[in-house]
C-alpha cells in the first residue's frame, strides 16, 4: 500500500433551518474540494450514524435551538458519537448563531465538549449569523486543522494494520 497516494475520507454532516449553517457547510465544502481528499456532503437527514466508521474525519455543523440547545434532528448523531467513544476518529464542529442570545452557538459548544472527550477533536468554528467574506480565512484554518489532525491520526492506524 502506497501511503503517499492515500486520500483521507472526510464527511461534512450538517443541520440548518435558516440556511446560515448550510451556507457555512457549503463554504467548508468548497475549501475541501481544493484539497486531496475523498469528500462526502450530507444533511443530517441523509446521514446514517452507521456510516461514522467510514470516514477519517467528520465535520459536524449545527445551528442552535432555543436557549443554546442541540436541535432535535442532531441528537441521534450526538448520542452516537458520545457512545462510540473513539479517540482515533477525528472530528470538528461548526455552526452559526446570534450573539444577542446568552448562549451564542450553544449547540456548537455542547458538541465541542462531548467531541473533546469522546473523539479526536481538531477544531471548532462559530460564525455570527450568516458567513461573511471575512469568515473565509477562519474557514480555511478550520479545514487545515481538521486535515492535519486527521492525517496524523490516520496513518499510524494504517501502518499498524499493515504490520498485523
Amino acid at each position: 500500500m502506497d501511503l503517499t497516494n492515500s486520500k483521507l475520507s472526510v464527511a461534512i454532516v450538517y443541520a440548518s433551518v435558516s440556511g446560515n449553517t448550510k451556507e457555512l457547510a457549503e463554504d467548508l465544502y468548497q475549501i475541501l474540494l481544493t484539497k486531496s481528499v475523498e469528500l462526502s456532503f450530507y444533511t443530517i437527514e441523509e446521514f446514517s450514524v452507521s456510516d461514522l466508521f467510514h470516514y477519517d474525519a467528520i465535520a459536524i455543523g449545527t445551528y442552535t435551538w432555543g436557549n443554546g440547545d442541540i436541535p432535535r434532528e442532531m441528537r441521534n448523531l450526538y448520542h452516537a458519537l458520545e457512545s462510540i467513544s473513539r479517540k482515533d476518529m477525528t472530528t470538528a464542529v461548526f455552526g452559526t448563531g446570534d450573539s444577542c442570545y446568552p448562549r451564542f452557538c450553544g449547540a456548537v459548544d455542547q458538541f465541542r465538549d462531548m467531541l473533546y472527550v469522546h473523539t479526536n477533536l481538531a477544531a471548532t468554528l462559530k460564525v455570527e449569523l450568516r458567513p461573511q467574506k471575512h469568515d473565509l480565512q477562519r474557514c480555511r484554518k478550520f479545514v487545515d486543522a481538521l486535515l492535519l489532525r486527521a492525517s496524523t491520526c490516520s496513518y499510524p492506524q494504517v501502518n499498524s494494520a499493515i504490520r498485523q
